[in-house]
């Protein structure tokens, strides 16, 4: 039987975040990004959402070599997680290589782990599999597609992606994607992140011009913020700063390191002297000084939640301050980013953010570019990808709108075993995938049953019945004593405590009358009796944990 070309996601689909795409020919396989997600507001205590590595892991002997679209968390943050299981060659631009560096170096992989870096145009050799880079405008420098030259035909993967005319990097290779077009492509895989959205994507420059107008006849301190990851921005500030006369200092780690990749890879050039230390600002006048800061999504721990919040070890906000937020919310942050807004606004700060001003442009092709691409494409089946369900949808009912019959549009599931042939293209079983979360250093050791515990304890809290019985008879040596965590504050409801050590107690007595000796038959007594009063009179279902101790 001949072999088939299979394409299975990992991740990326009917989410945002965590992608990860393996292709799959006879003993050859290679992966696509290996990107991580964010946690939702549900995943109590949980850092970190990456791909389950299981099927690379039982097929690491196929293994061939990882490529790598771009150096965004979505794209690069799992690779470290994915090279403690398995280890193949990374192949990605010199930024992205350059980012995956510093990933590679806090987990302490740089010497086991071979990063081939090239160039687009570069064609690269892995099994069975040719793939070329070819390059794409996006928010972050030295993105790209991959063209995969497979036995039964070309697949398209166009990582994430816009149409910029005057992107400081140089256009889209529109002209390479025609040409694979005009020679046939067996799939597309395009971002569907701005599926919805009609239109063109904004151009960069029209960010650029937007924040000389914020530095103009500004007297006041600017701190601004904005996706460390993205270069093009960051560069357009410092020339902004450089050109009203302003000194520029970096707060927070993630926005350090991409200023010192950069540099060194040459992809930003600043004269000397423009980037100050940090504790050198309180020495310059106010008007003379540009901070740059992480913090545009709101997080706790980022510099301008610190500065917003006063635990800021060296700047304070005050009304002397301007705050540009240069960024938009991702789904899900838009709250956290809205306190900390409100926040610069008690301290009297002039804050501008998106909403407001045109601070921000996507790094997705809107539904306009979406069409142009599929355009120069012409691909004979079409996998939306990159987007939740709604996303994918909508770029799938684009691409019939550019003439691709409805049964040729794949929307595929994660672990979905996608099958392009040449006349038909269909889903042929699935393989082990989903979410692993990782909390601290624990990695996959938080699953949906410790989840759900989290969440019942932040809902409702906890009891715990502790008693002491005799070893001997079974008698009730002493106890049992209620302690309270999240439930109710002890000290206002001493005639409910006492209630609940009343049913305690009648459960344990029952036990004793009927000769039960079973620990576990007196603890589910407990908990049973203690579930039912306390939903019956108060309405809340805690978390009960009896505690017995034999002596």
């Amino acid at each position: 039987m001949a072999e088939k070309l299979k394409i299975i996601p990992l991740g990326g689909l009917d989410e945002i975040g965590k992608n990860c795409t393996v292709l799959e020919y006879g003993k050859d396989m290679i992966v696509i990004d290996c990107g991580v997600a964010f946690p939702d507001e549900d995943m109590y205590g949980v850092d970190l959402v990456i791909p389950d590595f299981s099927y690379l892991v039982q097929n690491a002997k196929k293994l061939r070599g990882m490529f790598i679209t771009h150096g965004h968390e979505d794209h690069i943050g799992s690779i470290p997680y994915c090279m403690q299981q398995v280890n193949c060659p990374i192949h990605g631009t010199a930024m992205t290589n350059g980012l995956i560096r510093l990933k590679l170096e806090e987990h302490r992989l740089t010497d086991a782990v071979k990063l081939v870096t090239h160039k687009p145009g570069d064609v690269v050799k892995a099994g069975c599999f040719s793939v070329e880079f070819i390059h794409v405008n996006h928010s972050i420098a030295d993105a790209v597609a991959f063209a995969i030259h497979t036995p039964v035909g070309t697949v398209v993967m166009t990582g994430d992606f816009k149409i910029d005319p005057t992107a400081a990097d140089g256009m889209i290779d529109l002209a390479r994607f025609g040409e694979l077009g005009n020679q046939g492509i067996l799939a597309l895989l395009a971002d569907s992140t701005n599926a919805e959205r009609t239109g063109y994507t904004p151009s960069e420059n029209l960010v650029a011009e937007s924040l000389d107008r914020q530095f103009r006849n500004c007297d006041q301190r600017i701190i601004i913020t904005t996706f460390a990851s993205n270069m093009h921005r960051i560069k357009a500030v410092l020339a902004t700063a450089i050109r009203h006369g302003r000194k520029v200092a970096v707060s927070g780690r993630s926005m350090e390191n991409m200023l010192k990749v950069a540099q060194e890879l040459g992809y930003l050039k600043v004269p000397s002297g423009t980037i100050i230390d940090l504790g050198a600002v309180k020495s310059l006048p106010k008007n003379k000084v540009v901070i740059v800061s992480t913090g545009s999504q709101g997080e706790n721990m980022s510099a301008l939640y610190r500065m917003a919040f006063n635990t800021h070890k060296q700047i304070d906000i005050t009304a002397e301050d301007r705050v540009i937020i240069s960024a938009s919310a991702i789904p899900g942050n838009e709250k956290a980013v809205s306190r900390i807004i409100n926040e610069l606004y008690r301290k009297g700060a002039d804050v501008v953010y998106e909403k407001s001003e045109g601070l921000h442009v996507s790094g997705h092709a809107c539904q306009e570019e979406l069409k142009i691409l599929l355009a120069l494409c012409k691909p004979k089946y079409f996998i939306p990808v990159h987007g939740e369900q709604r996303m994918l949808q909508i770029h799938g009912r684009l691409a019939q709108q550019m003439g691709i019959a409805p049964r040729n549009v794949i929307i595929g599931e994660i672990g979905s075993v996608i099958e392009p042939g040449v006349r038909s293209c269909k889903i042929n079983g699935t393989v082990t995938a989903g979410k692993v979360f990782v909390d601290g250093t624990g990695v996959g050791d938080v699953g949906s049953v410790v989840l759900r515990d989290r969440k019942h304890l932040a809902q409702d809290g906890m009891i715990v019945v502790c008693l002491n019985l005799s070893g001997q008879d079974g008698s009730i040596i002493s106890g049992p004593d209620i302690i309270t965590r999240g439930f109710i504050y002890v000290k206002e409801s001493e005639a409910l405590m006492e209630e609940l050590r009343a049913v305690a107690m009648e459960a344990i007595e029952r036990c004793q009358r009927r000769r039960v000796r079973d620990w576990s038959a007196i603890k589910t007594a407990i908990k049973s009796d203690l579930s039912g009063y306390l939903y019956k009179t108060t309405k809340r279902n805690p978390m009960i944990l009896p505690v017995i101790t034999e002596l």
